[in-house]
């Protein structure tokens, strides 16, 4: 039973660690990525639609994202949902596509850019940790009947060991975007 808490303690955490890496594709650090869009929402037709839903998002070069929407009406709200968003870019709609051009970083906005990675890194550990109390709070429950108190404590300290590695993991992901947003 105690192995099946840890094994599961462990899948949790690695979901953890995927929802970090996929919120960090959505940082802008310096280069054109479609995934950037993954969070803009777009009001078409009265229903929230993400960006890569609408049409086709292109990078022809490293400053440049091309959306072609499938849809020529939804152009105005693309943009408008763009232009909503807290990338700071600036959409250009030439009636067909909607070109983004991507500025250099300034020293001002990688600052802000390494803050949220941090705030998006300290999700993420919350987030482990609150895994591994689950998992202790159901190993200690099973020492009321099923296994001795030492078990308990053996199987206590591997959750911890787990919960341990993660963290590493998260702050190592951490030291790499933060390198990548601050290289010129």
């Amino acid at each position: 039973m105690p192995q099946e808490i840890k094994k599961d303690a462990e899948e949790r955490m690695e979901k953890a660690l995927g929802a970090l890496k996929r919120d960090l594709t959505t940082l802008r650090a310096g280069r054109a990525s479609g995934a950037m869009l993954d969070r803009i929402q777009v009001d078409y037709y009265g229903t929230p639609t993400p960006i890569n839903q609408m049409g086709s998002i292109n990078t022809p070069d490293s400053r440049t994202l091309i959306i072609t929407p499938w849809d020529k009406t939804a152009l105005a709200a693309i943009e408008k949902a763009i232009q909503k968003s807290d990338l700071g870019l600036t959409p250009a709609n030439d009636g067909s596509i909607i070109r983004l051009n991507i500025p250099p970083l300034t020293e001002e906005r990688r600052a802000d850019l390494v803050k949220s990675t941090k705030k998006f890194g300290e999700e993420a550990k919350v987030a482990i940790r609150n895994i591994r109390r689950d998992a202790n709070d159901e190993i200690k429950k099973k020492e009321k009947g099923d296994i001795s108190e030492d078990e308990s404590r053996r199987h206590q300290e591997d959750v911890q060991k787990i919960t341990d590695r993660f963290v590493a993991e998260v702050d190592k992901i951490l030291v790499a975007k933060e390198k990548e947003i601050m290289e010129v």
